[in-house]
């Protein structure tokens, strides 16, 4: 299948701000797009791009004083599988790990293993390590957080959804990636685009999804906390440790979000069906 993507997003800077941007699809679905990106950001100014430390693509600018808009369009094949689940996934001892996994079980800006480790354990230690741990920690979270954009916060960390049982989807994914952590299952923070493909359309204005990948059985695996269940066309954007490492756009000064458009659209007979998702 191929599904349309984008975003139309719109600040006013009360001053001339530099911004760090990450509006492209990850590395890994380059191949993918069935042509480039078209990434526009108007007023014009100059571009500086590299990849990240978590293989990110991103961007630095300097916006001028006034509104910049960012907007982009492209279609992405998707080969119309959902999420793959192997619940025989075995975890790993910390000793046999690779070094480059250490870092996703420590804790990080949202995620407060340190603060959180007990009432992991104390929840899961009764479950079998490795996939139906993991699982079981979704089916925990999914069950016991509310989800609701009123209930959004950009400072909220895992230990006070765990405390709020409230939130959106990267909170539910910040208290996942955290007890996961605890558990000594390294994991690691995603974003993109999720439609609701295959599933009920969503009335609720489209937004970009949180959802966070485990590794287990020597591969990283996609699980959603949010949704708790396989899900179709997941277009990655970045992943990080936390939404830290994600933020799509990050101002070094004032930036006053005025506009806030995101499209997730399947193309079915050439024509476009638009597909909503929280």
């Amino acid at each position: 299948m191929f599904i349309r993507i984008g975003y139309d997003v719109v600040f006013n800077l009360p001053e001339s701000t530099p911004m760090l941007l990450m509006l492209n699809v990850h590395p890994s679905r380059f191949a993918s797009l069935r042509g480039p990106e078209s990434l526009s950001i108007e007023p014009y100014v100059p571009v500086m791009q590299y990849v990240d430390t978590f293989g990110n693509t991103c961007a630095r600018i300097v916006a001028g004083a006034g509104q910049i808009r960012f907007r982009n369009d492209a279609t992405v094949y998707d080969n119309g599988r959902p999420d793959e689940v192997d619940p025989s996934a075995p975890q790993h001892l910390i000793q046999d790990l690779p070094s480059e996994m250490l870092q996703f079980l420590l804790s990080s800006r949202y995620c407060e293993v340190d603060l959180l480790k007990d009432v992991a354990w104390s929840l899961f230690s009764g479950v079998a390590p490795g996939w139906p741990r993991a699982q079981a920690v979704c089916d925990w979270v999914h069950a016991n957080v509310r989800f609701g954009y009123e209930f959004a916060r950009n400072t909220k960390t895992a230990a006070e959804v765990y405390r709020e049982r409230a939130g959106v989807c990267r909170d539910f994914t910040h208290l996942a990636i955290t007890f996961c952590r605890c558990l000594n299952i390294p994991a690691r923070y995603a974003t993109g685009y999720l439609g609701d493909i295959g599933v009920p359309a969503d009335p609720a204005p489209m937004d970009f999804s949180a959802w966070f990948e485990v590794y287990l059985g020597s591969r990283w695996w996609t699980m959603d906390a949010r949704h708790n269940h396989p899900r179709i066309g997941r277009v990655l954007m970045a992943r990080g440790r936390d939404a830290v490492d994600v933020a799509l756009t990050t101002a070094f000064g004032m930036a006053n979000l005025q506009t806030f458009k995101v499209w997730t659209q399947e193309v079915k007979g050439g024509e476009f069906e638009i597909h909503n998702h929280t």
